[in-house]
This record gives C-alpha cells, structure tokens and sequence, in this order.
C-alpha cells in the first residue's frame, strides 16, 4: 500500500502542497477537478506543464482526481446529463495525468431499487462508468450516507468502470457502520482510501445530513451536534483493525489523508502518516 494526501487540506494551495507532500515523504496526493486551479475548465497547457513538473520534483503521483461536483450528485434527472459529461471531462484529465481513479460524492442511495432516484442514479454511474473503464479509470464512490450493503447492491448493477473510494470516518460519523464490516463487503471494489478519524455524537438519519451537505454546504449544518471530525487515533476509527482488513481483501492501492478540521493541518496530517507508515 502507499500513502497520499489531499492536497486541500494541506491549505497553502496545490502546487505548494505537492512540494510539502513530497517532503514530508508521501507517494501521492489527491488533487480536486471540479473546480479552483486544476480543473479541466482553467487548466492551461502551460499550467498543465508546471503541474507535471512539480509532481515529478517532488516525486510523487497522482492518487486520485476528485470529481466531486457537491450538490446532489447524481440524484436529480434534470442535472445528470450536465453532470455525465463533466464527470467524462475529469475522467480524460486524469488520463492526461497518469491516475487512474477519480472519486466523487453521487447522492444517497436508496435502499430501495423501486425508488425513482435509484434508476437515475444507475444510469448515470453506469454510463460515466463505462466511459472511464474504456479510458483505463474506474470512478470511485466514495463512503458516506449508505451502508455498505447498499453500495453494493448499486455497484453489482452496474456495468463496470464503478468502484469504492472508502472512507472509514464517514461510515462511524454518519451510519454507525464498522469499516472492518464495510471493507469484508465491498472488497472487490475498493480502489482507493481515505485516511481519516471521527465520533458519531448522535445518531441521525444520513438524509438529513447529506440534504443539508447538498444545499448550503457543511456551513448549512452544525455538524457537531451529529459528529466530528478528529485526528488520528481520537476517533473511533480502529485503524489496525481497518488496514488489516484491507490486506485481508488484497487492497494495495493508496491510502490518502483527508483531514478537514482542526487548527494545525500539517501537524495532523504528519500524524497520520506517521501512524498509518508503521500498520502498512
């Protein structure tokens, strides 16, 4: 396995990130496509140039695009076709870039396959993941308001070109589900990690939370009422537990820090690194 980060959550922008990643002694980074500097919509060849570079000063790949476009992913039929094509755009750029993974948010999926927005949310992802698979990607759908028994079931409708971006904090902070569980079940479909900590507070239902999340944000939502976000080793995450059960399923892909809060970024990032080195 190796080891990435976010480059957003280093805070100080993506160049400058790549140049800290590649001190601080990470493989790869994760890098946002939707929006900001890198996206395929301001990229600039001579941009693309100095991106490249910088990945190869620093000696680092790319992990994963994030093609996470926010909202409601891909829930709402009038907003899909944009969506496709956006995503089939990130899709390229990351061919462009050598990686071979793009995650993303796509809504929550209902646990029932009669619901309307179960079939529009299916033939989005299985036209997107058709495109990638043809391109050598698979699109990763990262962990979040579903149990992963309902990931599943959508990932075996699918036609291939579809995996898992596993994020073990949003199955403690939001479902209540144990990652161990999470990854004995979605095994054959992860192709990328996060490596992130958190505390379920209150237990709610992940439709309320992620409606909030679709329409004002994070801001729109005193997440603490509901969970937080900590640094490795203060959640309830069981990080040895959880990469043993990566190894256990034939996982060797990245495990990529994503830490969103707190005061000093760098330092808790450097804790994860630290301390997910010594379980791989």
């Amino acid at each position: 396995m190796k080891i990435g980060v976010i480059t957003d959550c280093l805070k100080i922008g993506h160049l400058a990130a790549i140049k800290k990643a590649g001190e601080l002694g990470f493989s790869g980074v994760q890098i946002y496509a939707t929006t900001g500097d890198f996206s395929p919509w301001t990229l600039s060849d001579e941009k693309k140039s100095e991106y490249k570079k910088a990945l190869l000063d620093a000696d680092l790949e790319i992990s994963a695009l994030c093609g996470d476009m926010g909202g409601h992913g891909f829930q709402n039929a009038d907003e899909v076709p944009e969506r496709i094509e956006k995503t089939k755009t990130i899709v390229d750029l990351a061919v462009e870039f050598g990686a071979s993974v793009v995650t993303t948010h796509i809504g929550v999926i209902p646990a029932d396959k009669k619901h309307p927005r179960y079939k529009v949310m299916l033939d989005a992802l299985t036209e997107c993941g058709l495109y990638a698979k043809e391109k050598g990607v698979t699109l990763a759908i990262e962990t979040g308001p579903e149990k992963a028994a309902v990931l599943k079931m959508f990932l075996d409708d699918t036609k291939g070109g579809v995996g898992v971006n596993l994020d073990p904090a949003n199955f403690v902070m939001v479902t209540g589900q144990d990652p161990v569980e999470a990854v004995e079940l979605l095994g054959d479909y992860i192709v990328h990690t996060h490596v992130k900590d958190g505390i379920m507070l209150k237990k709610t239902d992940p439709e309320i939370i992620y409606e909030h999340f679709a329409t004002g944000g994070i801001e729109a939502l005193n997440v603490a009422d509901y969970f937080i976000e900590t640094p490795l080793g203060e959640g309830n995450v069981d990080f040895p537990a959880y990469i043993a059960a990566l190894k256990k399923v034939g996982f060797d892909g990245y495990l990529t820090v994503e830490r969103e809060a707190g005061d000093d970024p760098v330092a808790d990032i450097k804790l994860a690194f630290d301390t997910v080195s010594k379980l791989i």
